[in-house]
């Protein structure tokens, strides 16, 4: 029977999603990759333990992640009702809906008929009475905004759900929009999950200031850009890689010369740190005030603690800051 680390609260770090009462670990875990039934249950679980027992509290899947499609929900499922039910009260789990799940026009998108249904069968899935924060996925350009935005509502008041937030909502614009509506539902958008890294900064120019203006937490995934911010990719591609792999979810051609030279870079500002090159990546996100938290995914258990040291060195000086400005240019 799984007993966590009863010291598992002294070393991670919380912060206040945005204006609410509620509070993320600066280091989530994501579900995306390595949770369905391509991986055995044994390294997930594994990979669960480790995290909670580092006090990573929040973990964060979506319908569609696998694969197939709602396999990760599942496999979440089994470690909950197995291991984790006794901790349900001291996690926050997430999940989202807006990505393709079934065939015709309800399988996907924004539309109440597609959030309601995808909610329903996540919790299924996930043997959960509640999601602890329910997500529009992506930006529907077909359905009306307050459609979807009410039926982000009704999962609050219907229990379904006790925080929302949307996904990939990037546009400042459109993310007003979204935090608008919910604000004159009565339930305010808590979180927005964009992509944010070192190689992919564009939401700093107009994002981040219209969640800080709404009071909207930001949790930035892939803080290491698919993994091309580790010092895996310092000497090139390896095969075991994901750049390196025939079934790849990372573009070989995105590590190009200029990135492996900058990554060099970047690695000897992190050992004057005392830190690797991928704890450098993270501290660097969570730089940020409004970053309420970093969320990553994982592989194997070792690399959620070697991120999970990243969580209470967020402080830079001017000088480093401007050196990584300096090396980011070259590849931007």
């Amino acid at each position: 029977m799984y007993s966590p680390n009863e010291k598992r609260y002294e070393s991670m770090v919380y912060r206040n999603c945005g204006k609410s009462g509620l509070k993320l670990p600066a280091i989530s875990l994501g579900l995306w990759h390595n949770f369905g039934q391509n991986a055995t249950e044994e390294n997930a679980r594994d990979m669960l333990y480790t995290a909670f027992n580092l006090g990573i509290t929040h973990f964060d899947i979506a319908n569609n992640y696998g694969p197939p499609p709602g396999s990760a929900e599942e496999m979440f499922g089994k470690v909950m009702k197995t291991d984790f039910a006794p901790y349900r009260d001291e996690m926050v789990i997430s999940s989202k809906a807006g990505y393709t799940m079934w065939p015709g026009p309800y399988g996907s998108w924004g539309s109440r008929k597609h959030m309601i249904a995808s909610c329903d069968a996540s919790l299924k899935r996930t043997g959960l009475d509640y999601f602890d924060i329910f997500y529009h996925h992506r930006p529907d350009p077909n359905t009306p905004i307050e459609e979807t935005m009410a039926a982000l509502d009704h999962l609050v008041r219907s229990g379904k759900a006790l925080y929302v937030g949307v996904s990939n909502y990037n546009v400042p614009e459109q993310a007003e929009d979204a935090y608008n509506a919910l604000k004159q539902l009565g339930t305010p958008c808590r979180i927005n999950q964009p992509r944010y890294s070192m190689l992919n900064r564009d939401k700093e120019e107009g994002l981040f200031s219209t969640c800080e203006a709404h009071g909207v937490g930001i949790m930035a995934y892939a803080p290491l850009s698919g993994g091309r911010l580790t010092d895996k990719y310092l000497n090139g591609i390896p095969t075991d890689s994901r750049a390196g792999s025939s079934n790849t979810s990372l573009n070989p051609e995105h590590i190009t010369p200029k990135l492996i030279a900058a990554l060099k870079k970047l690695d000897t500002v992190a050992k004057e740190r005392g830190q690797n090159l991928t704890q450098l990546a993270i501290s660097w996100v969570l730089r940020q005030e409004s970053v309420t938290s970093a969320l990553i995914g994982a592989s194997r258990a070792s690399q959620i603690v070697d991120c999970c040291k990243a969580a209470d060195a967020t402080n830079f000086s001017a000088d480093e800051l401007a050196k990584i400005d300096e090396i980011l240019l070259d590849v931007n």
